[in-house]
Parts: structure tokens; C-alpha cells; sequence
């Protein structure tokens, strides 16, 4: 539904579909953080259309979430799954479909806000033929992803090229941390406008609720120490480190300890190697009996195993942000995660959770263990995690910065023109 009413921006999130089914290959946070913005947006009073690439020839163009609010599928290459590092041969083409659908509908957008590098590219190849002003996010970034890879891939040049570049020239960029802000000025570039404003999480779906209820439901022993960790099979998410901890910890004679891990799509996609390696690892060590791998599993069921888990655990190399941090924090249960990134200003060391170095299997296990057996302080950490998650990181209030943002981003626009158009009268006058 469009409105005469309503400010129309766009969002757009190239390889990150806001309407996939969570879980599924490329289908994580991002989808998550741009779904949510979309709907809490058009909640607020804006119009908002998400722009992402057509992955399925049978999924349909537009969908509808919201009266003010739709994913649009655009044309970009085979309509099939192509990996993100060679997207971008495709992106001109996604930039021609995006500008074809404006003229089809009639659709002018003045405020973009693109999600990803390659988003970004596409910004800013918009912005050369209109006025569009444009906020970033990045999500990842290639700086620190190329630290940790031994073989670095062909597009990283461009990729580092593109994220320095829309640093410089977006109206603005967004942090989603501190700590993210600080490695755009320390690996990107000290020019730019950046304002740090958090992820969020959808506080009536992950909230404080039984924990015996959610274990009957998932058919759990009550009796059982249940670990968790939440989300895809990639080796930078570190869940080697976490099973390796789990082995010490079984090692220590630690009766009913049981390891859930959700999360990962089907076998024949590039995280299919990473399950199949842990999976690998899993049996060397002699786990089998005692861990679960529960594949993906919708958002709706997903509160019931934070709420079940005596502990979720993110062994990640680096997180921007960490969605899974908050998520499991607003369902009442403690974190251990890696000291890195985003995670050191989600959670509070002592009082929400514990961080350790990322990597470290005794300091993983000997987190986990501290949890799992020190009923008195878990407790009183399970209320501060969720009340701490429900000041924060609401999504209410993570767009409601959002939408201020926007607002005084066009606002500036606005008062530029006026600027502009006022000096180029003078001149006029003065000849």
C-alpha cells in the first residue's frame, strides 16, 4: 500500500533477503536487523521499501508485511544462490532493475540506506544520477574479515576500496557499536560521519518465560546442563573453540551436560563443509550422545531454546554487533562470548554475562562452567540480562534513533538546496 502521506525511503540489503526464512545460507542478522527497521519504520510513519536480489525463480517480486511496508525482489544474475564474494558482477544489473522499478511505479526515493558493501556500491552508483542521500550500514567488514583468512579472495581490493569509499561520501554511517566505530577510524578511514546506533532485538518474542515450560515443550530433561549456541556454520563463528570446551568439560566427569547447536542450512551450500567438520569433530571427541544439532529453526520457536539453555555461548572471531547476544540476554540467560567487537558493549562482563578471549577452549569451558553451577549469581544475572536487553536494544527504540536520524539527514538536504538555490539567485541578480 503507498500513502501520499508518508515519506517514501528505501532500504536496501543486496544478498541479505529481508523475507527469507532465518537460518537459511546468507540469511542471518542482517536479514534480521533489516526486516525488523523495515516494519518498526513504516510503524513510525514512514513508507519503506526493501530492496534485495532475487535468489528463487518461484519467490514472488513483492512482499507485503506491513500496510507501509514490502520486500521487493529485484533482477541481479541467475535467479539462484550465487556466494557474496562474486555478487558483484551482478550489481550494475541490480542498480538498472532498482532504477527501473522507480519509473514503473513512479517511486522517488530522497533518502537510501544501504546494508552491506555491495549495497553500498549500488548507493552510490544511484546517487550519481540523482539526489538520494545516503546512510550505511556495514554489517561486516572486509578489513577485519581479511585479517583471519589465509587466503584472501580476488574481490577483497574492491571490496576495501568500496568501504572506505562510502564511509566518506554517505551523509552518514552507522555503528552499531562503539567498538565498530572505533575500527572504521583505525582500518577504514578517519574521514566520514559516523553515528553509533545499536541493533535491536524484538523484545515481545524474546523475553523472560518458564524455562520448565520451554524445556517440556522442547521435550528436555529438567535435570540437564544445556549449552547453546545460535547460528551458521562458518569457521569464523568459532564453534570448534565451543565444542572443544564442551569436551573438557565432559572430561571433569559433569554428569547430564548436553550441547544444542541451531542454526545452518542444507548440506549442498557453502556452510554444508563447516557443519560436516564439526559434525567430524564432534564424533572425534565422543560427543554424539550428548549434542544436538537442531538445524534451523523458525523465530517464533526460537525463544524456547534461549529460554531452555542453562547458557548460550558465542565463540565468534568477530562480531560487529552479535544479534544472538541480545536475544538470548532478553530471554533471561547468561552469555559467554568472545572479547571482541560488538560484544563488548552488549554485554556487561559480571552482570549480563561473561566475555573471554576468543579462541581460548579453557576459557570458554571454565566461563560455562562458572554458569552452570553457580545458582545464586545465575539468578540474578538471568534478571538483569533481559531488564538490561529491554532498555537498550528494543527495536522501538533502535528505529526511533533511526528515524531521527533520517529526518535530520534530509532535513539537511532540504536546507542545502535552499542554501544552493538562494546563492545561485544572488548570482543571477548580481550578473
Amino acid at each position: 500500500m503507498l500513502s501520499l502521506n508518508r515519506q517514501a525511503i528505501a532500504l536496501i540489503s543486496d544478498h541479505a533477503d529481508p523475507a527469507a526464512e532465518i537460518g537459511l545460507e546468507e540469511a542471518g542478522g542482517q536479514n534480521v536487523y533489516v526486516r525488523h527497521i523495515g516494519e518498526t519504520l513504516a510503524a513510525l510513519g514512514w513508507q519503506v521499501d526493501m530492496f534485495t536480489r532475487k535468489v528463487h525463480a518461484e519467490d514472488d517480486v513483492i512482499v507485503q508485511h506491513s500496510p507501509y511496508c514490502r520486500t521487493i525482489r529485484l533482477k541481479a544474475g541467475a535467479e539462484t544462490y550465487i556466494p557474496r564474494d562474486r555478487l558483484f558482477e551482478h550489481m550494475p544489473e541490480f542498480v538498472s532493475s532498482f532504477q527501473s522499478f522507480q519509473r514503473t511505479h513512479g517511486l522517488n526515493y530522497p533518502l537510501i540506506h544501504t546494508n552491506y558493501w555491495l549495497s553500498a556500491w549500488a548507493g552510490m552508483e544511484l546517487q550519481k544520477t540523482s539526489g538520494i542521500q545516503l546512510v550505511h550500514t556495514y554489517h561486516s567488514l572486509g578489513a577485519v574479515k581479511y585479517q583471519s583468512l589465509v587466503e584472501i579472495p580476488q574481490i577483497a581490493n574492491t571490496r576495501l576500496r568500496i568501504e572506505r569509499e562510502i564511509l566518506e561520501r554517505a551523509n552518514c554511517v552507522i555503528a552499531t557499536s562503539p567498538q565498530e566505530q572505533d575500527t572504521l577510524r583505525s582500518l577504514v578511514s578517519t574521514s566520514g560521519q559516523i553515528e553509533v546506533i545499536p541493533c535491536g532485538t524484538d523484545t515481545n518474542n524474546f523475553r523472560l518465560t518458564s524455562k520448565s515450560n520451554a524445556r517440556t515443550k522442547l521435550k528436555l530433561g529438567s535435570h540437564e546442563k544445556i549449552i547453546l549456541y545460535v547460528g551458521r556454520f562458518d569457521e569464523r563463528k568459532g564453534i570448534e573453540t565451543l565444542v572443544r570446551a564442551f569436551a573438557l568439560l565432559k572430561e571433569q566427569n559433569l554428569q547430564n551436560l548436553k550441547l544444542i547447536v541451531v542454526g545452518g542450512s542444507s548440506a549442498n551450500m557453502p556452510d554444508g563443509d563447516e557443519k560436516q567438520r564439526i559434525e567430524n569433530i564432534v564424533n572425534e571427541l565422543g560427543l554424539t550422545d550428548c549434542t544436538v544439532f537442531a538445524g534451523r529453526i523458525g523465530h517464533n520457536i526460537l525463544p524456547l531454546y534461549y529460554t531452555a539453555a542453562d547458557v548460550c555461548v558465542i565463540p565468534s572471531h568477530y562480531e560487529p554487533f552479535g544479534l544472538v547476544a541480545i536475544e538470548a540476554m532478553a530471554c533471561g540467560v547468561p552469555v559467554v562470548a568472545s572479547n571482541v567487537g560488538g560484544l563488548k558493549f552488549t554485554i556487561i562482563p559480571e552482570e549480563t554475562g561473561l566475555l573471554v578471549e576468543p579462541k581460548d577452549i579453557d576459557a570458554f569451558a571454565n566461563g560455562i562452567h562458572r554458569i552452570l553451577f553457580d545458582d545464586l549469581w545465575v539468578r540474578k544475572m538471568r534478571k538483569q540480562a533481559s531488564a538490561n536487553v529491554n532498555q537498550r536494544f528494543s527495536w522501538t527504540g533502535v528505529s526511533i534513533q533511526l528515524s531521527e536520524l533520517y529526518r535530520h539527514v534530509l532535513a539537511q538536504s532540504i536546507m542545502h538546496d535552499q542554501a544552493w538555490n538562494h546563492k545561485r539567485s544572488s548570482i543571477s541578480r548580481s550578473a
